[in-house]
This record gives C-alpha cells, structure tokens and sequence, in this order.
C-alpha cells in the first residue's frame, strides 16, 4: 500500500500506474476502506459474545478464525474496490470474534497466576509481535496481493490446533454439559501431574447446579442508578478517546519523516515496554493515577509536537513514539480498569459496552490521520488535546486499586471516588449485606 492508500501495480513498462483510481479525487476511500474494516469489528464484537454464550467459546474461535482467513484470502483476488472493502468488511468481523472467544476460553482454562500474565503480557505481547512481522513482510513482499497471501497463510496452519485446544470447563457447566467438563478437567489434572481420587462433581452438588436459576439482567441496569450510569458515561468517553489516539497513531505511521518499514517497526516495538510498565503499574499502584499519567504522558507530548522544528525530523518521530507508549499503555490498564469498577452482575456488559465504545473511536481514527492532508500537526493537535482531557476525566472515576470487586449493584456505593446520598433504606441493605456474606439481590435505586 502506498502513503496515499492506493495499490500500486508494475506494468510490463516498469511504469507504476494507480490500480482502482485511489488517487487524487478519489483518495478518500482510502480511509473509508479502514473505517469500514473498524465497523465489522464493530459488528463483530456486539454478536461474538452472544454467539460465544450460545455455541460454547471453541466452536466460535475456530469458525471466525475460518472465516477471517477464507475472506482474507478471497481479498487477493479482488477486482474492484467495492468487492475489497465488502471483503474487509466481514474480515473485520471475523477478527475480533476469533480475538475475544480466544481471549475468554484463556481466561476460563488457565488458573489464576498464568490468568494474569496470559490476560496482560501474554495477549498484548504476542500482538506486538505479530505487528512487528508485518513490516518485515512488507519489505521483502511488495506487491499487496502477494503480500495479503502471504499474511493469510499462517491463519491457516491455526486450525490444525483444533485438536489441542480444549472447550472451557466453565461453559460446559453453565450449559449443564457436567460429564464433558469433567473429562477435560481430569485430563488437565493428568498433564499437570495431579492426582485426582474423588469424584470432581458431587451427585448433590450437580443437582443444586442444575436447580440454580440465575437472575437476569439486561444492558439497561448500566444507566439504572446515579453511580452507575456515570461510571457508563465516562467509560465510554475513555474508551473512545483512547481508541482514536492508539489506532490514529498506528495508522499515522506511513505519515512520518523517514523509512516507512522502520517507522511502523519501531511503532510496534514501542508497545512492548508500554504493556510491561502497564503491568508493573497495575500491579503496584492505583488505576486512576497510573491512568490519567499515562494518557497525560501520550497527550503532552503530541501537543508539543507542533513547536518542534521542520528540520529536526528524527525527533518528531521519537515524540510521536513516547506519545504512542503513554496511550499503549492506558489501552492495556483500561480493560482491567473497567472490569473492577462493574459489579459482578453487570461486568460483562460494562465492558461489552465499553468496548463497542473503542469501536467507534477506531472507525473515526482514519479521518483524523486524513486531516493530515491539510495540516500536517492538525491530528496530533486533536488527539493530543482529546488525550489530555481524558486523562483529566480518569482522575473522578473511582478507585478500584486493592478494593474488593463489587458483586452487586448494591455495593457500588462503597466504590471510593463517587459520593452519593443513602437513603436509610440503602443503609439498611450495605449493613444486612456486611452481617451477612450472601450476594443480596440487586435493587434499583
């Protein structure tokens, strides 16, 4: 891909001409293509969850996984623009439905200290790899047809891992599936050398499961009370804002002073420290101050980047990379951010939410890259100031650093950072729920 966004081919001349007129006029559907990418993940995430719940979190990661690498391959073939941006489109969909189901079968299998290093370092690391590789692809592979195939192989060799990747446990027995989830469990405890001499699921326990019938709750409990809902709203904001300015800058990439190949190298490098000094952060220190300095770090330095001088080109680059560092690292710290402050009942969606949310601000992302075409500081100008106004919004969510995770909305009201009147009837219920550890039900208020 060239830096306007067209494909370029080689005649039998040796003369490049334009393929599909992406120039000029035209040189707007170059970031609609992206943008339409983004609204397939968009879709994506907002039916792979509910697919995931329903199928069981393997069948789905193997299907979509299928299905980005079949329409990848389809794009190779494309003969018009139309019939590529349809086929990024459902690519799209398909890649952030095999990236969330795999997320989550992780998180059900693994047990809770290679949870946290798999959820963290191991997720977003392996990404930064692959990102890497995709320079040194694009170095030696310069033709995009060739290029797409290329990339599209290995998701090909992924599907041999049918065979070795287990369902989750944990959804075979939401589903009442009670014998397949204890094979696999009693297989995990072979390979781990654990001796099992007991039954895993006591005949008692197994018809108190079956006999459980969950409460519901539905995408209107997250605006349901004051606290709530403004934890929504301003998650939502943060969400948005960091998505534009990671993606923005990812995509900026071409734009900068120097050797494309190298540039989107050290784009990708960069964000393997970020996701190691997010871990450290969230580790140690509380979430909203390690937040708020990370987006202020990424936003100060991007508004800075206008009073650089034209001629010192090698600094700019260094700044827009301590700018994509600060904003890498709030998009690592924000998915567990968010998951602490959303009671159990409702955490799912929160996030959910939120997410969908980052979908847009990935979507808008390639039109403030396209403002660079006007003025060159324009983006950084934009997403530098939206970055600094985050960072000041995180400083009033609430603190969720070394505090139990709420499990009802109830308990909300204990989440420091927000204060709000108690009626004596909410009194009475925090003091019921303290004397006793049952989870009470959730009640508007």
């Amino acid at each position: 891909m060239a830096k306007c966004g067209c494909a370029r081919t080689i005649t039998k001349t040796g003369r490049k001409k334009p393929q599909w007129n992406l120039v000029c006029q035209d040189d707007w559907k170059g970031p609609l293509t992206i943008s339409l990418f983004f609204v397939g993940v968009l879709v994506g995430s907002f039916v792979s969850g509910q697919l995931s719940d329903r199928f069981g979190r393997k069948k789905v990661l193997f299907v979509t996984m299928g299905i980005q690498t079949g329409f990848s391959f389809l794009q190779v073939f494309s003969t018009n623009f139309e019939m590529y941006a349809v086929l990024f489109f459902i690519v799209g969909m398909g890649q952030i439905s095999n990236y969330v189901a795999a997320f989550v079968l992780g998180t059900e299998i693994l047990g809770k200290s290679a949870r946290i290093i798999f959820s963290t370092l191991g997720v977003c690391i392996f990404y930064s790899i692959g990102y890497m590789l995709l320079p040194l692809f694009a170095y030696f592979i310069r033709d995009w047809r060739m290029l797409l195939l290329a990339l599209t192989v290995p998701g090909a060799l992924c599907l041999a891992l049918w065979w070795f990747i287990p369902e989750s446990p944990r959804w075979l027995i939401s589903q009442g599936r009670f014998s397949e989830a204890e094979v696999i469990i009693l297989k995990a405890a072979r390979v781990n050398r654990i001796s099992v001499t007991t039954a895993i699921f006591d005949p008692a326990e197994l018809q108190d499961l079956s006999s459980q019938k969950q409460e519901s709750h539905s995408i209107l409990d997250l605006l349901q009370t004051r606290n709530i809902r403004v934890v929504t709203i301003m998650s939502i904001i943060l969400w948005m804002t960091i998505s534009v300015g990671y993606f923005g800058l990812s995509l900026d990439t071409p734009n900068l002073h120097g050797d494309i190949y190298l540039n989107c190298f050290f784009s990708a490098v960069v964000e393997v420290p970020a996701y190691i000094v997010a871990w450290l952060l969230l580790q140690y220190l509380p979430r909203r101050y390690s937040m708020a300095t990370a987006l202020f770090l990424g936003g100060s330095v991007l508004l800075f980047l206008q009073l650089v001088p034209p001629d010192l080109h090698y600094l700019t680059t260094v700044l827009v990379m301590v700018g994509k560092f600060g904003i890498t690292s709030a998009f690592s710290m924000v998915y567990v951010y968010t998951a602490e402050l959303y009671p159990t009942v409702v955490r799912n969606m929160g996030v959910g939410v939120s997410s969908m949310a980052s979908r847009l601000g990935s979507i808008l992302s390639p039109y403030f890259v396209y403002l660079g075409a006007y003025d060159r500081f324009l983006p950084y100008i934009l997403m530098g100031s939206l970055t600094i106004l985050t960072a000041i919004l995180t400083l009033f969510l609430p603190e969720s650093f070394n505090t139990p995770l709420p499990d009802t909305i109830e308990q909300m009201l204990r989440v420091k950072g927000i204060k709000y009147r108690q009626s004596p009837s909410h009194t009475r219920v925090l003091k019921d729920e303290e004397e006793s550890p049952t989870i009470l039900k959730s009640t508007a208020f």
